[in-house]
């Protein structure tokens, strides 16, 4: 006769063999599952929800990196404040720190004008403290903040709270604790030297959501970033600005970066960049001045310093500039620092104008890629940033619609002058 299994476990076979637990879970039908369970609850902040896609899902991990001092804490405890104004429809919100005391919780959230009788702290370093709350408040919709992963420490797993180790062992069992509950988990993570998340890269596979909090701590603005979004788009972003009452969304941040600025100065140019979906007229200065030095110097602030150096060869090389008897100083205004192919027009229009010592048309505005042969090729966005530039007044556009070549640029803008 065949071996019958043990009723709700599972027989093990061969001889010595582990006999599973009977606990496990069985499979279950996802048109049965009630929609209350997987509703998002808003987050106390609308612009917030719409960069989460929906808002706090229930049993959702997320994942908040960024450098020291930037804002992160500042921000979660905003957020956990804003939960405890919402009351029953967001739930309880914790907010559990390994790096504070209670007393400095207390009087970081003073100081903002959050303290509310719905605000709940935790300072502990204890991953089963933490585990605790999850259990506990995991039983209805909740918030829970842990600050940060790296403070923690597990006594299932070896070394010293941050190593790879403790972790990976603290960020699991909180990630699967919060799984089989209905409460949402935001996890804070330390970042290395070189900007990335501290920690096995596991931490950020485990996550649902990982976004980025940057921006210079001597600058009064910040960017939040989505870099993984498994509820909603990610490549969307936020841009705050740090005041006395903590941060504060800008709501149109399309000239956020543009300040105030003279166009009668030569060196600077307007150039509509793409982050995401999201259009930015930004402003490009640069400075071309005589070098006395051997080598020129190349100084980028904001720009990757290998494509200035790349399009500058370009510069040279088509236009039969004499920029290597120059140094070049570039940067972005208003502390945005971007990646985006469509700033190389823009920023050879700055060049060019500081080169030429001649300020550019008013209410001109460039954008597109320039390739080694000094021809503009079209860039991602270009509708986007065609209606943007439209929306906001600016004219004469130079494009890959409207200018084909470097040569073509600098005919238009520097007739007399190059000549």
């Amino acid at each position: 006769m065949a071996a019958v299994a043990p009723a709700g476990g599972w027989s093990a076979r061969g001889a010595g063999a582990k006999q599973r637990p009977a606990t496990l879970s069985a499979p279950e039908a996802l048109e049965d599952l009630g929609a209350e369970a997987v509703r998002a609850r808003p987050t106390g902040i609308p612009q917030l929800d719409g960069l989460l896609g929906a808002g706090l899902v229930p049993g959702a991990a997320l994942l908040l990196g960024g450098e020291p001092g930037v804002g992160k804490s500042t921000l979660l405890l905003q957020l956990a404040a804003r939960q405890a104004e919402l009351g029953e429809r967001a739930g309880r919100a914790v907010y559990i720190s390994g790096e504070e005391s209670l007393a400095q919780i207390r009087g970081r959230a003073e100081r903002l004008g959050l303290l509310g009788p719905g605000l709940l702290a935790l300072a502990t370093n204890n991953a089963d403290e933490a585990l605790g709350v999850v259990a506990d408040l995991g039983r209805s919709p909740g918030l829970i903040i842990v600050d940060s992963v790296q403070t923690l420490a597990s006594p299932r797993a070896e070394g010293i709270p941050g190593s790879v180790s403790q972790v990976r062992t603290v960020s699991g069992e909180l990630v699967e604790a919060v799984k089989r509950s209905q409460a949402t988990l935001v996890l804070v993570g330390h970042v290395t030297k070189d900007g990335q998340i501290a920690g096995p890269k596991l931490l950020e596979h485990m996550v649902d959501t990982v976004l980025y909090l940057e921006g210079d701590r001597r600058d009064y603005s910040r960017v939040l970033r989505v870099l993984k979004n498994r509820f909603g788009p990610s490549d969307e972003l936020l841009v705050f600005t740090m005041e006395e009452q903590g941060l504060r969304v800008v709501d149109d941040p399309s000239t956020f970066f543009l300040g105030a600025r003279d166009a009668s100065l030569s060196g600077a140019a307007v150039s509509l960049a793409l982050d995401g979906r999201r259009p930015f007229a930004v402003e490009i200065q640069a400075l071309a001045a005589k070098s006395f030095l051997s080598i020129p110097r190349r100084v980028a602030l904001g720009f990757d310093a290998n494509r200035l150096h790349l399009l500058l060869a370009v510069l040279e090389k088509r236009l039969r500039l004499p920029l290597g008897q120059s140094d070049i100083y570039v940067k972005q205004g208003g502390g945005l620092a971007l990646r985006d192919p469509g700033l190389d027009l823009g920023l050879a229009a700055a060049v060019l104008s500081s080169y030429y010592d001649a300020p550019l048309r008013e209410g001109a505005a460039f954008w597109g890629e320039l390739d080694l042969n000094g021809h503009v090729r079209p860039v991602a966005g270009n509708d986007t940033r065609l209606k943007q530039a439209t929306r906001l007044g600016y004219g004469p556009l130079f494009h890959p619609g409207t200018c084909k070549t470097l040569d073509d640029l600098r005919r238009t803008l520097f007739g007399k002058a190059a000549s």
